[in-house]
């Protein structure tokens, strides 16, 4: 339908530090890409550009072919979905749905074939005689999809639409957003959310932004790739702390060694650790902050090559998984995923195994050095 382009696209309010600077981006034909960042970043300003609710301030947003920095929101083909569901409470489900073809001007077989079509995909046919008050919040939910739908747009925008649900129903409409978008899936699609595990299960591109103290980075992108790319290979610490359910240990350590295949480091407690990773610019004696995973770690009782010794300040047992916190000597407490039927305890001593492979190094600007085998 229309691809989106983005190429140096800014935002600023008056005479106000860019809260989006300089993103240039392209989401294909079909394509289902995630704005994710922290609260503050710039996403649904960013998404609200696409839409033209925005003017845009720097650069140049096309759709398809066209330049539509000056278009109005109505000439853009998009469609979007807001975070509030905003249905009108006194039509039906099937008036809240066909109202924009009704302002259209299209006749009355073509409203109604469209709109059974539309609610056939999103399972609501037999709420269409319903008003919006007799609705569930995540059916009011699929009703705004179906009211974007209907328009048939070259470009469907998502701002946050599952933030007012609990969390078993964020899932279900995760499920369904999906399905609906791999069967209507000619349009591009555009999702902002905060929600990590949203960008991660519904994206085919993530794109996240950039927020916190270095006013110089605010609002622009930290990384664009597959959600596996972020996880796997994050470009700095940013997204490394971001992407990750829970979020990466963090051990701040110096260079003492470069190998073939490894930089070795020291703690500051002089424990010895390996990362996998290309040494890139490092030096003896850079410091470093050495990531890995809650989840690649391993609990043994017994002291060996790559491992730190520690106390277990905590523990959560959620029946097939067990959280286990270390006192690592870190600023905050280390944390391991282990199997539920582990049988770490309270103020037991552990030592903390981090396998090579699965370390990740980043430099003192925060920017990560290559790991081996990606």
């Amino acid at each position: 339908m229309a691809a989106v382009t983005l190429k140096n696209v800014s935002k600023a309010y008056d005479s106000n530090p860019p809260v989006v600077r300089d993103v240039s981006l392209e989401i294909a034909n079909g394509e289902f890409c995630v704005f994710v960042g922290p609260s503050g970043c710039g996403k649904s300003t960013l998404l609200r550009m696409v839409a033209g609710l925005e003017d845009i301030t720097g650069g140049d947003l096309y759709i398809g072919e066209q330049r539509v920095n000056d278009l109005a929101p109505s000439e853009r083909n998009v469609a979007m979905v807001f975070q509030n569901y905003a249905l009108y409470p006194h039509m039906s489900v099937e008036e809240n749905i066909a109202f924009g073809m009704s302002l259209a001007g299209f006749d009355k077989p073509t409203i109604r074939e469209r709109v059974a079509r539309i609610a056939d995909m999103l399972q609501i046919e037999r709420l269409l005689v319903r008003k919006p008050r007799a609705l569930s919040g995540g059916q009011r939910q699929r009703v705004a999809i179906g009211r974007a739908l209907v328009r048939d747009p070259g470009v469907f925008l998502f701002d946050e639409p599952l933030s007012n649900l609990d969390a078993a129903l964020r899932t279900q409409m995760r499920v369904e957003i999906a399905r609906m978008h791999r069967e209507y899936g000619k349009a591009s699609t555009i999702y902002v959310t905060h929600d990590q595990v949203e960008a991660l299960t519904l994206a085919d591109k993530i794109v996240l932004l950039h927020t916190g103290d270095d006013v110089a980075r605010f609002g622009s992108v930290a990384q664009v790739g597959s959600p596996m790319a972020l996880y796997n290979t994050p470009a700095n610490r940013f997204v490394a702390g971001f992407i990750g359910s829970p979020k990466m240990n963090f051990i701040a350590a110096e260079v003492i060694a470069i190998e073939p295949a490894a930089v070795v480091v020291k703690t500051r407690r002089g424990e010895v650790l390996r990362a996998a990773v290309s040494a890139g610019a490092l030096s003896l004696g850079s410091e470093v902050t050495l990531g890995i995973r809650p989840e690649h770690v391993e609990l043994r009782d017994d002291a060996s090559a790559d491992t730190l010794s520690c106390g277990v300040r905590w523990v959560e047992r959620l029946g097939d998984q067990t959280y286990a916190y270390l006192d690592g000597g870190q600023a905050e407490d280390l944390l391991a995923r282990l199997d539920g039927t582990h049988a770490v305890r309270v103020d037991d001593k552990v030592h903390l195994h981090l396998p090579p492979e699965a370390c990740h190094l980043f430099d003192e600007a925060g920017l990560a050095l290559k790991r081996h085998g990606y």
